[in-house]
């Protein structure tokens, strides 16, 4: 594991509980100290160990994960350059790590997380039941794949299978943006004293987000920045129409058709689950299910089949609101 902040921390953790040796390392002295400390808290077959390098983490692992952040990884891979074992990373940006990773690589992205980072913020239970996108490429093994998939439904992660394009372009709508959006709105409602007093719900759940460290956010949305421009325009598209019809003279009247669909969207969120299905462990089919937005539960012993699950009836994504012209 290289990176122990609040992923890489808490994978740390629930790879050690689940039974894996562990070895651990971060460039930050203090972040390395803190975690040696926490290992000898907790019973002694769910330790890890805290190496002083890189070299020394990676040197006989079986598997390495990636947990920087996405400025960082470039150095991280010039550094393992000739493992030749299995990589797979939980950076929240997968295109630009597709495009300069030479070795058996898969890439990953757990959806999990919290406002505050750094391994004091680490839990080992942090990814029960998240959805952890893993991209199946063209050139992607799928025997490595299902070797990282196997481990992550170990963890209770549900493995959505997906590519970098596919993934970039889904997380900047649901990840990115809001974080965007998250900061402008606490940053507007920041400058009227009054609006913040009486700041309750909505304020709390709209602008949750905006706590993160602010490099953080610059890393994950400037890493993506095609695919969030992409969603940020048709957000102020959205917002444009949103405008226009409170310039209506029944604004009142006018305001419920288009809150409509995100309404009907939010209700029917999270995506229910139906019945659990043996399918054969085959790219095209594994990445179909992820566009249909399934997931995997588990791999099988033999790795020819895998359990997977697909949205209940009635669960498939709306096609948008009608275009006023």
């Amino acid at each position: 594991m290289i990176g122990l902040g609040l992923i890489g921390g808490s994978v740390l953790r629930a790879l050690a509980a689940a039974g894996h040796r562990v070895l651990g390392y971060d460039a930050d002295p203090a972040t390395r100290a803190t975690a040696r400390t926490a290992s000898a808290k907790v019973q002694e077959d769910h330790r890890w160990q805290v190496t002083a390098s890189i070299g020394d983490t990676v040197r006989a692992a079986d598997l390495v994960v990636i947990a920087v952040p996405l400025p960082a990884v470039g150095a991280v891979l010039d550094e393992i350059n000739g493992h030749t074992g299995l990589v797979t990373d939980v950076t929240s940006v997968k295109g630009p790590i597709r495009n300069n990773v030479t070795a058996r690589f898969v890439g990953g992205h757990p959806m999990a997380g919290r406002e505050r980072s750094g391994f004091a913020a680490s839990d080992g239970t942090l990814f029960d039941g998240c959805a952890w996108a893993l991209c199946l490429e063209q050139e992607t093994a799928l025997d490595d794949w299902l070797t990282v998939a196997a481990l992550v439904t170990g963890l209770g992660a549900r493995v959505v299978p997906t590519t970098a394009d596919e993934h970039d372009r889904a997380v900047a709508a649901v990840s990115h943006v809001p974080h965007l959006v998250a900061s402008a709105l606490a940053g507007v409602a920041g400058r009227d004293k009054l609006a913040l007093t009486l700041g309750a719900g909505s304020f709390r759940d709209g602008t949750r987000v905006a706590a993160t460290r602010a490099a953080l956010v610059a890393a994950m949305c400037g890493g993506n920045a095609a695919a969030v421009r992409d969603a940020l325009d048709a957000l102020l598209t959205e917002l444009t129409e949103a405008r226009r019809l409170l310039d209506d003279d029944d604004p009142i009247s006018a305001l419920p058709g288009w809150l409509d669909e995100g309404g009907a969207t939010r209700r029917a969120w999270p995506t229910r689950a139906g019945e659990p299905q043996a399918m054969a462990a085959e790219p095209d089919a594994l990445r179909e299910l992820g566009r249909a937005g399934g997931w995997v539960t588990a791999v099988a012993a033999d790795r020819g089949s895998v359990t997977v699950v697909r949205p209940a009836a009635g669960q498939a994504g709306s096609g948008g609101r009608p275009r006023a012209e």
